[in-house]
């Protein structure tokens, strides 16, 4: 009996720490509140000048392109080093593996997203949707293409769901052209997306009214 209360006591203790080690786990995988959202991307200080379309080339051509002394992915410079004077909030999304598909796991970071998004401190503002791969065995072209596919898919969920308008939005990838942590390319850190808040919204110009149309003029009565 004594040796059944022990493994009974020894069972219960490996079931403790287990639960333990469980809830560790799932609170770091928490996804984040939309007011820690917020609170990464509502300190504008002034906004970025960046030619999306031309960044969007050079990344591509620079992906492509066979360097003879490329220094390799720890010392290639970032494209666009400038983005990193911006708010950022890097987001955890999982996609299934070579595809811009969303997994249900991160349905509900990406849904924080939104709500944050509308957000009245955030609603005077329009962010880039920027996508990252960490190095691995495919090309840096593929890395570049794939990249771009899951900010477009993160675009096309926060419009078509959540109905964030899509002049808000400017979805990029920078593929391997600018890893978020350089020392460690291979790092799962650098498969990360960031919200960068960009610039104000475009202000409308007012509708101009419609001329009102000039007064009939009254034909002389001809005289008889």
């Amino acid at each position: 009996m004594m040796r059944a209360k022990g493994l009974s006591t020894a069972g219960i203790g490996i079931a403790l720490g287990l639960a333990l080690l469980a809830g560790a786990a799932s609170a770091q995988t928490a996804p984040p509140t939309r007011d820690d959202i917020v609170g990464k991307l509502n300190h504008v200080e002034e906004a970025a000048e960046i030619d999306l379309p031309a960044l969007k080339q050079q990344v591509m051509e620079r992906a492509k392109a066979r360097i003879k002394n490329d220094p390799g992915p720890v010392n290639r410079p970032p494209i666009a080093p400038d983005l990193a004077k911006l708010p950022a909030f890097n987001a955890q999304i999982q996609f299934d593996a070579d595809t811009p598909i969303i997994q249900p796991a991160s349905y509900q970071t990406v849904g924080r997203i939104a709500d944050a998004l509308v957000h009245s401190s955030l609603l005077p503002y329009t962010f880039l949707i920027v996508g990252h791969v960490e190095s691995n065995s495919k090309t840096r072209e593929a890395n570049a293409i794939l990249s771009q596919r899951r900010a477009d898919a993160i675009r096309d969920v926060l419009v078509n769901t959540f109905k964030i308008s899509t002049k808000r939005l400017h979805p990029i990838g920078l593929g391997e052209e600018q890893f978020l942590d350089r020392a460690k390319p291979t790092a799962a850190v650098n498969g990360q997306l960031q919200i960068l808040t960009f610039a104000k919204v475009p202000e409308e110009a007012p509708a101009h009214p419609a001329a009102a149309p000039a007064p009939a003029t009254k034909k002389p009565a001809k005289k008889r």
